[in-house]
């Protein structure tokens, strides 16, 4: 029972003492001296604490008596003081941080950071959306760290709730990744998304105050990340990314397109430059129901090639 007030910030003295209270009260320093072994002088701190604390009164009169709290009352209204005092150091830790992320030093080695290691990598990915308030502007590109684009769900969790996510594919792994379903769940989530037939520059914005990208755009994965605060280069990221946004061909149909989910990945994939064969193998359909799928398309777009349809479908906001 030494430590019985230890998670209320009290010492085993002051335990010991209130103890010895509980069964004593009303009781003198020098009584308690007496009953503690210990002297009188060591023993005035402890009792202000426990005062202080509110589980002990000094009776007025002389010699000064001290009458312990009911525990049940005042070790509950302690709990809550402390509880209180918590949420504000949390609160506080909140502001701080904030004003961590937003604060320039001007010293290179600390307006860029290198994130080394899948496993950091990750972490890193997850708290930078996690943490986003309004705005997550995402390069999707290859070189992949597993090999093969994976599932993001921190993207699912800050969708709902309410951050936007403007998202640049690399067009031909939409196709060589069969990932135009996956694109699509994250479209009717909410997400904005678009294509371009060629990118490497892989890369993560959140609200405009810290991105995350590969220490180099080469075609070999190199497993270590380059995550910049707020400074000059990290406003030429985000105008990269919005001049990127401007030239990227939209995924998605219109509200009201009338578009099944396998007629939007095939408007997806033609718009990808791929092949008749490559989309039949891609979505398993045979040779023949691609043509008069293709040819149904191809006459709501009111296009003679599959280049027309593929920008008709693009001006429409289909694909």
């Amino acid at each position: 029972m030494d430590t019985l007030l230890e998670p209320l910030g009290l010492g085993p003295v002051e335990s010991a003492l209130y103890l010895v209270l509980i069964d004593n009260p009303q009781t003198s320093v020098t009584e308690l001296a007496a009953l503690t072994g210990d002297s009188a002088a060591r023993l005035r701190r402890p009792l202000a604490r426990l005062i202080d604390s509110g589980l002990v009164t000094r009776l007025a009169g002389t010699p000064a008596r001290y009458l312990p709290a009911p525990p049940e009352v005042a070790v509950d209204a302690l709990v809550l003081r402390r509880r209180q005092d918590l949420e504000a150091l949390r609160a506080a830790a909140r502001d701080l941080g904030k004003r961590l992320d937003i604060a320039p030093t001007g010293r290179t080695s600390e307006l860029i950071e290198l994130v080394d290691g899948q496993a950091a990598i990750r972490r890193q990915l997850a708290r930078i959306q996690l943490g986003a308030e309004s705005e997550v502007c995402i390069v999707d590109c290859p070189p992949y760290m597993s090999g093969h684009p994976e599932v993001n769900p921190p993207e699912m969790q800050a969708l709902a709730r309410g951050v936007r996510y403007r998202a640049i594919y690399h067009a031909p792994s939409i196709a060589e990744h069969h990932r135009s379903e996956e694109i699509l769940r994250s479209i009717a989530e909410g997400e904005q998304a678009r294509a371009l037939p060629d990118i490497r520059m892989k890369m993560i914005i959140a609200d405009g105050r810290v991105a995350m990208l590969p220490l180099s755009f080469r075609e070999a994965e190199t497993g270590v990340r380059i995550l910049v605060h707020p400074s000059p280069l990290l406003s030429t990221i985000t105008a990269c990314f919005d001049m990127l946004w401007e030239r990227a061909t939209p995924i998605g149909p219109e509200p009201d397109a009338d578009l099944s989910d396998l007629d939007r990945q095939i408007l997806l994939m033609l718009a990808s430059g791929m092949k008749d064969k490559a989309i039949s193998r891609a979505l398993d359909l045979a040779d023949r129901t691609l043509t008069r799928r293709l040819t149904s398309l191809m006459t709501a777009l009111n296009a003679t090639t599959r280049f027309q349809a593929a920008l008709q479908a693009s001006r429409r906001g289909w694909i």
